[in-house]
């Protein structure tokens, strides 16, 4: 048992000793199916706190001769695999995590010599008299010690990409960890000792330099889950149980923390789900990890149309984006879709993979970003803050002649790229106009399901401003007038959708017609 050879499972072990663990074991089946194969070459990228060296620490667990695991297994989801013995502690394991190297190496430029060094002096203790003492590249031992014994690992390779990430503009740091990444992993040599290789880091593997070094391997993105959508980060049904358990309101979690997309499954983040299960306090828990200073500069780009595209997704609408002109390179951010890309993998944005949109997930991140472009105090932001709190008094005044005129301002003055003439474009400029409803009011739900019908937008306010501010429902016309989309809201009994709110609620109708006028009628809804 080493420090980084064939380690122990303490580490595994405290996350599953911990009050909240979830398993995710089952991952171990995919992984045991792919080893000593071409796909057994894995880089599964996620944002922070979504369980990226839980998942590196249970792959050690199992699979690391230097411990016996099998009684912290025999209660686990992979103790029912068939294989579940057949590889349980069964292999030679080498596990590095790549940020811990860089402080005890003296810095970045020393991590892959004190990581040869230090791993192939635990190799010679566990292979006396196999490796020659001139030795100093590890990938070279690996081989050597194949080549006499027959010996092949599993390597596991935890913040795989921090070097990319943090000295990109280090071109000699880059190339020696490029380099190194290449001889442990590319090439017929590396398929002699390698059974399985699994990195994890939150950007996706470099498409030009590390390229040539990584494109042998399967990945697992926010963009492209793949088989692992599963296993990254909480599912709704786990949080739901999870809700059942520790007695917390399901819905509410859902509206704090539920919106990331992947394959068919919606996801959470499993560190805001485990703070609000244990202290019952619903606030955005983002801001505590180290990505947020990183976010500011990324959203301050002049990149054309980033901003407007962040005031759209901050109100609740999805934007389009090109998510494969970006290089994941944070050096090399030339576009808006390249911010906007990144900004899904750190996980400040959820991802539609068959729309192609990038959209705010939930209520914590929108409000991590609302403060993150506080910060800078965007000109744009701030006017256009100001009309859109002009609109929401003049609603909640139901004054339909002022919010008609506010709407046209708003549309001519900062959503003129939206070429509507119809409900659905109409949605996206209603959803911009109303984004200072942000300090009052939870994201606006959409096409919520309501009586006879769906309701266009329902805004709820949030806990602490229900005494002030009543719900709204909102129901959009194209080219007929607002008096029909009053009388739909009420034959088709909208505001059933929440009528278990027990606050005022106000009935809001929207025509805008072919002559490019907005037209208005708020009533105050009384209910039975």
């Amino acid at each position: 048992m080493g420090s980084f050879v064939n380690p122990d499972n303490w580490a595994f072990e405290k996350a599953i000793n911990s009050k909240i663990y979830v398993d995710k074991t089952e991952l171990l089946e995919y992984t045991n199916g792919v080893l000593d194969t071409l796909q057994g070459y894995i880089c599964n990228s996620r944002p922070r706190r979504f369980g990226k060296s839980i998942t590196a620490d249970m792959l050690v667990a199992y699979y690391s001769k230097g411990c016996d695991s099998k009684s912290m297994f025999s209660s686990l989801k992979i103790s029912q695999s068939a294989d579940f013995n057949k590889h349980l502690n069964k292999h030679d394991v080498i596990h590095l995590d790549i940020q811990w190297f860089i402080e005890p190496a003296g810095g970045p430029e020393n991590v892959v010599s004190y990581i040869s060094q230090k791993v192939i002096s635990e190799l010679q203790q566990y292979y006396p008299g196999v490796l020659d003492s001139s030795i100093q590249s590890l990938p070279e031992a690996l081989l050597q010690i194949n080549t006499l014994t027959g010996s092949r690992f599993v390597v596991i390779v935890d913040e795989w990409d921090v070097l990319i990430r943090d000295e990109a503009s280090d071109l000699k740091v880059q190339e020696q960890y490029i380099n190194f990444l290449r001889g442990m992993f590319k090439g017929s040599a590396p398929t002699k000792y390698i059974q399985l290789a699994y990195l994890t880091g939150i950007l996706p593997i470099k498409r030009e330099k590390t390229q040539s070094a990584l494109n042998n391997f399967r990945e697992f993105t926010m963009i492209s889950p793949k088989e692992f959508a599963k296993y990254i980060g909480f599912t709704e049904e786990e949080v739901r149980n999870l809700c059942d358990q520790y007695h917390c309101d399901f819905e509410e979690v859902k509206r704090w923390y539920d919106g990331y997309l992947l394959g068919s499954y919606q996801v959470y983040n499993p560190k805001a789900v485990i703070e609000v299960l244990l202290c019952k306090q619903f606030q955005s828990y983002w801001s505590e990890t180290a990505s947020y200073e990183t976010v500011v500069p990324l959203i301050n780009m002049d990149y054309h149309g980033l901003k407007t595209a962040l005031i759209e997704m901050l109100s609740g609408a999805s934007v389009k984006v090109n998510t494969l002109t970006f290089q994941n390179d944070i050096a090399n951010i030339r576009n808006k879709d390249d911010v906007l890309t990144y900004l899904i993998h750190l996980g400040y944005l959820g991802y539609d993979q068959p729309r192609k949109e990038a959209f705010v997930p939930n209520e914590e991140i929108r409000q991590e970003l609302m403060t993150a472009v506080e910060d800078r105090s965007w000109d744009e932001m701030i006017a256009f803050q100001k009309e859109s709190e002009l609109l929401l008094e003049a609603t909640l005044d139901l004054d339909g002649n002022l919010v008609a005129k506010q709407l046209e301002k708003i549309h001519n003055d900062y959503a003129s790229v939206i070429q509507y003439n119809n409900e659905n474009s109409l949605s996206s400029v209603l959803a911009i106009a109303y984004l200072s409803a942000i300090t009052y009011y939870f994201k606006p739900k959409r096409e919520l399901p309501a009586g006879r019908g769906f309701a266009d937008f329902v805004f709820i306010p949030r806990p602490e401003y229900r005494n002030e501010y009543p719900a709204l429902v909102v129901e959009l016309k194209w080219n007929k007038n607002a008096q029909t989309a009053l009388q739909q809201i009420k034959d088709k009994k909208y505001p059933d959708s929440i009528k278990e709110y027990t606050g005022n609620v106000l009935l809001v109708a929207i025509n805008y017609s072919k002559s490019k006028q907005h037209e208005c009628v708020i009533e105050q809804y009384t209910k039975n």
